[in-house]
């Protein structure tokens, strides 16, 4: 299809290609992009494919300016689950997708979007006629032109905005706006990033597996996906990691009995997930694997401060760096915010505020009301020798890495207590559980205490924040999502617990791209279980039934 006649010169063009295949419309799309003086500042594509794994994903482009999501589901479902607004839509190889998806399409596509089909039935075009695309004579060429009254669009604010914290979830959301074009100041109470939960000397990424592919199950698989492929474009060799795959343990046999309907479940991509019974397992891990193993060859460790130095150098002259803040507090002037340090004097000033430091959230009356806690988690430190020279990393209880700048990490501890210092019995805990994995009694028994303490921060559901802060204060009825009261122009980046090198990236695109009014890299319901305005909606809800 040639797009270039309707998409001159636009900010942002949204296309929905219903038959991805082998790419080859998109690239002829990209290379029109390329080449078209006038064309669109944003080009997104959205394809439904037919991907090894279901669901949502965004795979990072060459250009900032280029988007693509392929969607591997039902064109019915992945319509009703996609969050944007098409400017194009191309219908190709729909004929037996009967006709539920035209009501869908209806909803998402903007007034005058061209809709370009092949091989559609009487009955789905009647139907698409009625959702308010209105046929060419003799071809199946339509323009959507809904009879519905159009929202007014939202005034446009200024691209800037203020990013306390300089951890994984900060500098993502700093990389992902300033890639859009935003300016941003970051603010950080320390003189240098990742000096909190992101501090350790390595963290492991892997995708999680689950029976019933819940929403902690498929978030992990996208945002995963995602990460790999971010790091990849984002990091060279200025990220201190390695992809050696992570062997994950069963637990025990009923455990491994779970392990094996998943793994029967789907034909999983070798490169992602590998059930291992146990021969295999035990002949990788040189010791014996009772109760099997999954391998995630795509898995390994990241030394997360480097990735954070990553994204912060990639966002070049759009950020401004204010580091060694110390305790700021956020005042509302106007229809901005202002960022203030213990002396009174004004850091930053903003339209927009993102909250990504984790822990330290709490101390902020904005975010005073969300439910996470901090949970101490003891890194222990074993030198290089005195602990097998696996060649990935080990995870069951607890994790295991191989050595990097001369030392294994191992643990980490889960304490409900807020001791900063390093503790024996916390060192004890981890080696035991290495020592059980391995089957080695003695593995570390003459270990100094050496390691690492951190507070990860959790929510009660174990999901990560994403999205406008709510304001609890706030009166009135509350029965959806949409209808939270927000604190204007705050959002938070926060819970991401011990996963931050697997959720950061994606959680930080999914924020930019509702800060951008862009269409949303996940499907709606993973987009509600990441609002933070969920535990509001939920305790309302408790106390109307109450």
């Amino acid at each position: 299809m040639n797009w270039q006649a309707i998409w001159g010169e636009r900010a942002h063009f949204v296309i929905f290609d219903a038959a991805y295949g082998d790419g080859a419309a998109f690239q002829q799309t990209l290379h029109a992009w390329r080449n078209d003086p006038r064309r669109p500042a944003r080009l997104h594509y959205i394809a439904l494919a037919n991907e090894a794994l279901p669901g949502f994903r965004r795979i990072p482009q060459v250009e900032d300016a280029v988007t693509l999501d392929l969607l591997t589901a039902p064109l019915d479902s992945a319509l009703e689950q996609l969050s944007a607004r098409l400017d194009a839509i191309w219908l190709r190889g729909a004929a037996d997708a009967g006709t539920r998806f035209a009501h869908a399409l209806g909803k998402l596509a903007e007034p005058g979007a061209l809709l370009d089909a092949d091989g559609l039935t009487h009955a789905q075009m009647a139907t698409l006629a009625r959702a308010g695309f209105a046929w060419e004579p003799g071809v199946q060429r339509a323009v959507f032109a809904s009879r519905r009254p159009q929202a007014a669009p939202a005034p446009p604010r200024a691209r800037h905005a203020i990013v306390i914290g300089a951890g994984l979830a900060g500098a993502a959301a700093c990389e992902r706006l300033c890639a859009r074009g935003w300016k941003v100041t970051l603010i950080e109470r320390h003189a240098q990033p990742a000096r909190e939960a992101s501090g350790n000397l390595a963290g492991i990424t892997m995708p999680l597996l689950s029976k019933d592919d819940n929403l902690m199950t498929r978030l992990s698989r996208a945002a995963f996906l995602y990460a790999q492929a971010y790091w990849d474009r984002i990091g060279g060799n200025a990220i201190d990691s390695a992809r050696c795959g992570v062997l994950q343990l069963a637990r025990d046999p009923a455990h491994a009995d779970v392990q094996r309907a998943i793994a029967a479940s789907r034909a999983w991509p070798a490169d992602f997930a590998e059930w291992l019974e146990a021969p295999a397992a035990g002949e990788l891990l040189g010791a014996p694997a009772p109760d099997g193993a999954w391998l995630f060859r795509q898995g390994g460790w990241v030394r997360p401060a480097s990735a954070c130095g990553a994204m912060l150098t990639a966002c070049g002259d759009a950020l401004v760096r204010r580091f060694g803040a110390g305790k700021v507090t956020l005042e509302q002037r106007g229809a901005g915010w202002c960022a203030i340090d213990v002396a009174g004097e004004v850091l930053a000033q903003a339209p927009v505020v993102v909250l990504a430091n984790g822990t330290g959230a709490a101390d902020m009356p904005l975010a005073a009301g969300l439910p996470l806690s901090p949970v101490r988690g003891q890194v222990t430190h074993l030198a290089q020798g005195a602990a097998p020279a696996l060649p990935f990393v080990l995870c069951r209880e607890a994790y295991l890495t191989p050595a990097v700048g001369g030392w294994h990490s191992l643990g980490a501890s889960y304490d409900e207590d807020a001791d900063p210092a390093l503790r024996q019995d916390s060192q004890d805990e981890n080696l035991a559980k290495i020592r059980a994995m391995l089957g080695d009694p003695a593995l570390g028994r003459a270990a100094p205490l050496q390691g690492r303490v951190g507070f990860r921060c959790v929510a009660p559901d174990r999901m990560p924040l994403a999205g406008a802060l709510p304001d609890p204060d706030a009166a009135g009825r509350i029965e959806r999502l949409r209808d939270v009261p927000r604190h204007a122009g705050v959002y938070g980046l926060l819970g991401y617990a011990s996963r931050g090198l697997t959720w950061a990236p994606l959680a930080a695109e999914l924020l930019a791209a509702q800060l951008n009014g862009e269409p949303l890299p996940l499907e709606a319901d993973l987009v509600a279980a990441l609002d933070p305005a969920r535990f509001l909606l939920r305790e309302r809800r408790r106390g109307e039934v109450g």
